[in-house]
């Protein structure tokens, strides 16, 4: 699966007539190491089996959609690219981008309306860093399908997408001045059991996320009823539901999410909340409320960077 578009990436360079060819090795995560013009890909993509371990674990697959596969892919090779040429050295990337020895902040507050910026990965992922501008700048340029002319047409973000162009016209028969081959932290290198990976990686992602207020669960659900359905036992049930929709919405992590439901079931439980409604209408306004704690964490200033 993962070598098919892997192949499809390289038809979208070999459009755009780039003689250069990233190189792709399977580690623990999506990445390109700085100085190295390659692409790190998710062990767990290698089989079916270790994807469905992963989305037991996580509750979703990094890539595991083939638009999600090569979204990523896309935006990784633009790291690759930047590696081989050493493009942030340049005045005029600098000036546009910023500087990419910038240190990686550990979270960053996104600006969603900002129109400097393209729209590539979730959680507008471009304003995170310089480096991460420039990848998400080269991942747009690169899809086929993404028409940039005309969809940032009047955006400053149109200004980095037509010298990104400029910089792969001039690049286009060169070889780059960094070629090798390296590959950083391999899977065969690598001795982690995937109890422990999964172990660390679930607390990146469901840490230090805001608790629930007391107030909103009894605006959604009753303390003074006697009877009548629990609410932890109704949220329980729509849980995956709720879950994939404001996921898809906010472009937050299945998992982040999981853990914000599982304590408004907690503490549900604790206050004996009960159903005072319909269940249609419980879910929609347990979706608004779900939705509106996810983007008052957004904009907190607290949104991970994953590097």
């Amino acid at each position: 699966m993962v070598e098919h578009r892997i192949d499809r990436i390289r038809v979208d360079l070999e459009r755009k007539n780039l003689c250069f060819r990233p190189h792709f090795w399977i580690s623990e995560e999506w990445f390109s190491p700085d100085g190295v013009p390659g692409v790190a890909i998710p062990f767990y993509l290698a089989h079916p089996r270790l994807i469905r371990l992963e989305r037991a674990q996580m509750l979703d697959v990094e890539g595991g959609t083939k638009e999600s596969c090569l979204r990523l892919l896309r935006h990784e090779v633009g790291h690759a690219f930047d590696n081989a040429y050493r493009f942030h050295r340049k005045k005029r990337y600098r000036e546009l981008f910023g500087r990419a020895s910038k240190r990686y902040p550990d979270y960053y507050l996104p600006r969603p309306y900002s129109k400097k910026y393209v729209l590539h990965l979730d959680m507008w992922y471009a304003q995170s860093h310089p480096s991460e501008d420039f990848a998400e700048t080269f991942a747009v340029w690169l899809n086929p399908r993404s028409m940039w002319r005309r969809r940032y047409q009047g955006w400053p973000a149109l200004k980095k997408l037509l010298y990104v162009d400029e910089l792969m016209a001039e690049i286009q028969d060169q070889k780059p001045p960094v070629r090798n081959r390296q590959h950083v932290d391999t899977l065969r290198t690598n001795k982690t059991r995937l109890r422990d990976h999964y172990k660390r990686k679930r607390a990146w992602y469901g840490e230090e996320y805001p608790d629930f207020y007391d107030r909103d669960l009894r605006r959604l659900f009753s303390d003074k009823l006697k009877k009548g359905e629990f609410a932890s036992t109704f949220l329980k049930r729509v849980k995956p539901e709720i879950r994939r929709l404001v996921s898809k919405w906010t472009g937050e992590h299945q998992y982040t999410i999981d853990q914000v439901l599982s304590g408004m079931i907690n503490r549900s439980r604790e206050l004996k909340l009960r159903m005072d409604r319909s269940d249609d209408q419980a879910k929609l306004e347990a979706v608004i409320l779900l939705t509106l704690q996810t983007v008052n964490y957004l904009h907190s200033g607290r949104h991970r960077v994953m590097v």
